[in-house]
């Protein structure tokens, strides 16, 4: 099983929709995936056609008993109108979490202790991130082999991927050993002089560790959005899905073994 952190310490730059059109190709090609809503916001679960206001349970469940078996976790994760795409949800109840938990020693590893529980029910796992650094975000990205962070092209987005790399270098620290991570440019509009300069700055700035390709902006991911499903299966034909294919394509050729 991969597990997959989308996180940025920004809104808005497109982790919820890197989740879900990733999610989306995985299926097509075969593998069962998981999706995580970690943001107290929970816009993936309502992506996915849950209201978190209305659900018994959530991933705030989880965090509040340790003793979590299979069986318990397994009452956690939701079926989704897309085959092969379960759904742990998020709750507004998340957003208490680092009040309640924040100093309990061992908590940052508590999702990948858990997650081990469903390796062998699931090939992929992909996590979306609040932008905030806390308790979901630390979880999140201690659970996961590989880390995508999107940003949108645009000035401020770059901006808050210096505070997520350096999140990324204080962790490394105490945990031993570097992070593998992915910048992923998006919302990329090569119409205006902002966005072309701001993927040359990151290229430049983050060498090596920029994705090639770019997201274009799309009307289709808006469409695809309020149709509750992945582009891929709204629209397979759209430059927004193509660009998340060649996206993937380029994940899985380099995935670490």
């Amino acid at each position: 099983m991969k597990i997959w952190t989308i996180s940025n310490q920004k809104g808005g730059v497109g982790k919820t929709t890197t989740v879900i059109s990733l999610a989306g190709l995985l299926i097509d090609r075969g593998y069962r995936v998981l999706v995580i809503d970690t943001d107290p916001h929970a816009s993936l679960t309502s992506y996915l056609e849950y209201d978190s206001d209305q659900l018994p349970v959530s991933l705030y469940d989880l965090f509040q008993d340790p003793a979590t078996t299979r069986s318990g976790l397994l009452q956690l994760i939701l079926p989704t109108e897309v085959d092969n795409l379960s759904l742990i949800p998020a709750s507004m109840s998340l957003a208490t979490l680092d009040r309640v938990l924040g100093n309990q020693e061992g908590m940052g590893l508590f999702l990948k202790k858990q997650l081990k529980l469903v390796e062998d029910d699931y090939d992929f796992v992909l996590i979306d991130c609040p932008p905030v650094l806390g308790v979901m975000m630390v979880n999140a990205l201690a659970a996961c082999e590989r880390i995508l962070i999107p940003v949108q092209t645009e000035f401020l987005a770059s901006k808050g991927l210096q505070r997520m790399v350096q999140t990324l270098g204080i962790m490394q620290y105490s945990r031993g050993d570097d992070f593998n991570y992915c910048i992923i440019p998006t919302m990329f509009d090569k119409r205006t002089r902002a966005s072309i300069n701001t993927l040359n700055d990151l290229q430049t700035t983050y060498q090596g560790k920029v994705w090639k390709g770019v997201i274009p902006i799309d009307t289709k991911f808006r469409d695809a959005s309020l149709a509750h499903l992945p582009i891929s299966h709204y629209m397979k034909k759209c430059r927004g899905a193509f660009a998340y294919e060649t996206l993937l394509n380029y994940l899985l050729q380099t995935e670490q073994n």
